[in-house]
């Protein structure tokens, strides 16, 4: 478990998350625990798969043969116990990148996507860009806990004529994952009004006992062949600067243009180490990813029974999957301008401003728990100093 306690200072390496902390916090004193990366080592047998590429010293095209697409089949069967065909597989840069293809792919200008909010800000802005119609389905907050509306749901579908809807499973911010009879709701919904389900699931193996994921497009043929899913290692296995993910579409007509949609921008490939690093992560990485889920889970609990226990102004929603936890701060009584004034400035943290995931976010902020609990426990003492200062 040394990986996981260990602290390995990532400042000089262009981190996005410490060394553009300072400008974004105008203070170097703040301690970052905001971007959705880790502070941890990626698996050993990943390095070293890198490694051995690097020594070789030519990187030149490099095209994913079928046991890239093996590792990937057999990793979707072995977690999520969904069989997919090697030939449903698309690569991609990225699920955001994904996103913005599949919206101009399937889609047409003025069409309405319909997302649940509060969510991950780039859904709004991939609609948005795009000249879509942007619709919201605002989850149900009460008793700190989040659930579907999908009475309103299914009213917002019909009223908008939507077209798409961008499910987030397990769900970013509010660490929601997805029971099957909802999903198994929502789907339904989706198919009585021919709406195509667009599900990023980028999360899908960071859960939380006695949560399952379940992959909304494993639920029947039918939705299936309705459901365009984005994966990707890389925030499973810490991966994110190497830009590597794939969508899973059973329908060939759709795979076939959202492929020349990214033929047309001249994706054509994953870079060499992205490739390396995918195939190492899901053929030997699953021990690191069990040993790392038993390392999440303390930190959670760790920030949910001190937090909680310590102070009354600030509430720890309970998260069934992700390293992102979200904090209610509204009995602060500040304004949202003042809240994220005050972590900055009060507590010293570097966290992720609730008000960016959509007005539902007002009041809330975002924390990132995937460090060494050393880390955690500092900003853990941060927060709580600072409202203790508050209060006095």
């Amino acid at each position: 478990m040394s990986r996981f306690t260990e602290i390995t200072s990532r400042k000089g390496t262009r981190s996005v998350k410490w060394d553009y902390a300072e400008e974004l916090y105008k203070s170097d004193e703040v301690l970052p625990m905001w971007v959705a990366d880790m502070d941890f080592q990626a698996p050993e047998a990943v390095v070293e798969a890198l490694e051995k590429r690097v020594k070789h010293g030519i990187f030149g095209y490099t095209m994913p043969d079928d046991l890239i697409k093996e590792s990937i089949v057999s990793w979707l069967s072995n977690r999520h116990q969904w069989a997919i065909e090697k030939d449903w597989i698309t690569y991609s840069p990225g699920v955001i990148p994904s996103l913005h293809m599949i919206i101009q792919s399937l889609t047409e200008p003025s069409d309405s996507i319909i997302i649940q909010t509060p969510v991950y800000p780039p859904f709004y802005s991939v609609i948005k860009d795009h000249e879509r119609k942007l619709v919201t389905n605002t989850l149900i907050y009460e008793n700190e806990e989040y659930s579907i509306n999908f009475t309103d749901f299914e009213n917002k579908i019909r009223e908008n004529n939507v077209k798409m809807f961008i499910l987030c499973n397990p769900h970013n911010p509010v660490g929601r994952v997805w029971t099957k009879e909802e999903l198994r709701k929502l789907s339904e919904i989706c198919l009585r009004h021919n709406v195509l389900i667009v599900s990023d699931e980028i999360h899908a193996d960071l859960i939380f006992k006695p949560y399952t994921h379940i992959p909304i497009a494993s639920l029947s043929d039918e939705i299936n062949h309705s459901t365009i899913t984005c994966f990707s290692p890389t925030k499973t296995f810490n991966l994110a600067g190497l830009q590597a993910s794939y969508i899973v579409t059973s329908d060939e007509e759709k795979r076939k243009k959202v492929k020349a949609h990214f033929d047309k921008q001249g994706m054509f490939m994953l870079n060499t180490l992205g490739l390396t690093a995918m195939e190492a992560a899901y053929n030997h990485g699953g021990e690191w990813l069990d040993e790392l889920m038993e390392t999440l889970e303390r930190n959670r609990d760790y920030v949910t029974e001190r937090i909680n226990s310590e102070t009354e102004e600030i509430r720890v929603i309970h998260a069934e999957g992700t390293y992102l936890i979200w904090l209610d701060c509204r009995k602060l009584n500040l304004t949202h301008s003042e809240l994220k004034s005050f972590m900055q400035k009060e507590a010293k943290i570097g966290l992720n401003d609730g008000g960016t995931f959509g007005e539902e976010g007002q009041g809330f902020m975002r924390i990132n728990i995937a460090a060494p609990l050393k880390t955690v426990q500092e900003g853990v003492d941060r927060i709580i100093q600072a409202v203790k200062n508050h209060r006095g």
